[in-house]
């Protein structure tokens, strides 16, 4: 199953490479049988990803993680987003209960107190409400770019999630940093603010700093830590305990 999974995730970013955009996206809707998630953080690739997606028509959902820690400018470019291409994103939110219980035990910032606290944080407010979202899905599109961090560096335009029993598809794996913005500006596109601070990469509030110069675009996330350890978990693999997707399967 693994090794057919590997298969068709090599044939799909072959397909993929040589083509734009908007064929990209045909042939991932026309390829892929089954349901296809989209997961937006508001960001700038996931922007111009939701303007991309929106003008195709593509069948695929796009929702959010709502970890409930955002900026207030996510939020509002979350709602201007809405009202830019009519339709409502769905958000996937913490578990009570495991929130109530994080706060109760570490506190309401117990995050900083170490990679532990950090990851188990991420893991309630965005693993978990990822393995929910992504249930029953055949394919999982994201905004990841291999010039993002060294960590993405490998990224492929599509790839085997054997965690999570899906293809994880990833457009603008290719793309630069510049030709997502000159997409987003060129079109329009509603994009936060904090871009424009000195914010590449936007995540919760208390776990982003605007970067120095020089710095790399992700280096303003979890920025106390060490950069080996600085991923969310949710391009690392399933969440154990996290409800796994049917594997996808191709169109002929």
């Amino acid at each position: 199953m693994t090794e057919a999974l590997d298969r068709a995730a090599q044939e799909l970013a072959s397909a993929l490479a040589p083509l734009d955009m908007a064929a990209r996206l045909a042939l991932i809707d026309e390829r892929v049988a089954g349901r296809l998630v989209f997961t937006t953080s508001f960001g700038l690739e996931d922007q111009a990803l939701t303007h991309f997606l929106r003008m195709a028509k593509s069948r695929t959902e796009i929702v959010t993680l709502d970890t409930g820690r955002l900026f207030p400018e996510t939020y509002d470019v979350w709602t201007e987003t809405e009202a830019a291409y009519g339709f409502r994103i769905r958000a996937y939110v913490p578990e009570r209960e495991a929130e109530e219980l994080f706060v109760a035990e570490r506190g309401i910032n117990g995050f900083r107190q170490s990679v532990e606290a950090r990851q188990a944080c991420c893991g309630l407010r965005k693993v978990v409400p990822l393995g929910r979202a992504l249930d029953g899905a055949a394919a999982w599109i994201t905004g990841l770019r291999a010039g993002q961090s060294a960590n993405r560096a490998a990224t492929p335009l599509a790839e085997a999630d054997a965690a999570r029993g899906l293809i994880k598809i990833n457009p603008l794996a290719d793309w630069s940093r510049d030709d997502v913005a000159h997409a987003v500006h060129e079109n329009f596109v509603p994009y936060n603010v904090l871009h424009d601070r000195g914010f590449p990469s936007i995540g919760c509030a208390p776990c982003t700093r605007a970067v120095k110069v020089g710095e790399p675009e992700r280096a303003g996330r979890w920025w106390w830590e060490q950069e080996a350890k600085k991923e969310c978990g949710l391009h690392v693999g399933g969440a154990p305990g996290a409800p796994q997707s049917r594997k996808s399967e191709l169109a002929a």
